[in-house]
């Protein structure tokens, strides 16, 4: 069995996807206390605080270094709000965005075999590909061969979601899987919809009345800018951390009502959670916590591929699907 630490763990969709290919989780660092929460209850223990105030050498030896680092700095909604609010972004994000750094400190330290980091699409072009020419050479001089790839969860979930993942192998180079041999996704928006939903995820007529007149403003600019309503049999637009404001990126039509937002469990399968992922948060503080999070299955099949490159796990002792959800074709292969 290998051991690996969850860096920057929020509600432990990294870990999952490890832990399905018989890894052993022997520490974890999360700073949001209700993220804490989510993570305590399903995984039985409490992760460290700010991992800028723990020692390298209060962390326990490990195989490999698991990181989603804060995406905030680098992706575009949030380059676009820190600039309309003068702030810095990137690596000049003095609070978010030094924090690869903690890691790199970490590595040195440690030296383990295999890092396993993830961040948005946007970290590769981030101020011209210089933010990730610093993380690549970073590594490099910290003795790991490099390669990185963007994914798009879609291909096992009923979400457009791409994420930039960075893989640094000390022995050797592991090259990250194509886009093309990623698994067809079986499933569609209307296999994670709960039957029974409450009226209260049902839009009002005040806020269903903006997002319209907000859309219909920007549609005459000539702007992209709205709500999106969601074709049942196929997939979403990608769920953001805002979600909890107006649900508008991800809207579901209804007869004769108004759309309503998806449910909290919805989001969840809409990252590939299983149901017996316990949500013990409020509404508000699950919709951050998943759109924040990682597509489970995505995470699960890299980590099956990443840990036979490496050598630290051979296929023959790693399952072969993962139960994405409690419900009929919720089967996505991840062989």
């Amino acid at each position: 069995m290998f051991r690996f630490i969850d860096l920057f763990a929020g509600i432990g969709g990294i870990r999952i996807g490890f832990e399905k290919n018989g890894g052993e989780c022997v520490f974890s660092s999360e700073w949001d206390k209700y993220s804490c929460m989510t993570y305590q209850i399903n995984f039985g223990e409490v992760p460290k605080g700010d991992i800028c105030k723990i020692n390298a050498e209060e962390i326990p030896s490990f195989d490999l270094l698991c990181a989603g680092f804060p995406c905030q700095p680098f992706s575009i909604a949030g380059v676009s709000k820190k600039k309309s609010l003068g702030r810095e972004h990137g690596f000049k994000d003095k609070k978010q965005g030094n924090l690869f750094f903690e890691i790199a400190r970490i590595i040195k330290h440690h030296k383990p075999p295999v890092v396993f980091l993830e961040n948005v699409k946007n970290l590769l072009s981030h101020d011209g590909g210089k933010t990730f020419q610093v993380i690549r050479k970073t590594l490099e001089e910290l003795g790991y061969n490099v390669d990185v790839a963007v994914f798009d969860a879609a291909h096992f979930v009923p979400q457009h979601r791409e994420r930039t993942i960075i893989v640094g192998c000390r022995s050797h180079k592991i090259q990250l899987p194509e886009p093309s041999e990623l698994p067809e996704r079986i499933v569609t928006v209307r296999d994670i919809l709960e039957k029974n939903v409450d009226l209260k995820y049902t839009l009002s007529d005040k806020l269903w009345n903006y997002l319209q007149e907000y859309a219909r403003k920007h549609k005459e600019k000539g702007n992209g800018f709205g709500f999106g309503l969601v074709d049942f049999d196929g997939i979403a637009r990608t769920l953001s951390a805002r979600y909890y404001k107006d649900g508008s990126e991800i809207l579901l039509p209804q007869r004769a009502k108004n759309p309503r937002r998806l449910t909290p469990r919805e989001c969840a399968r809409l990252m590939g959670y299983p149901d017996s992922f316990f949500i013990p948060v409020s509404d508000t503080q699950a919709y951050k916590q998943f759109g924040n999070s990682v597509c489970v299955p995505l995470m699960q099949y890299l980590a099956k591929h990443v840990l036979h490159e490496s050598g630290l796990l051979e296929y023959s002792s790693v399952p072969e699907t993962t139960k994405v959800f409690d419900a009929s074709r919720a089967l996505a292969t991840v062989a």
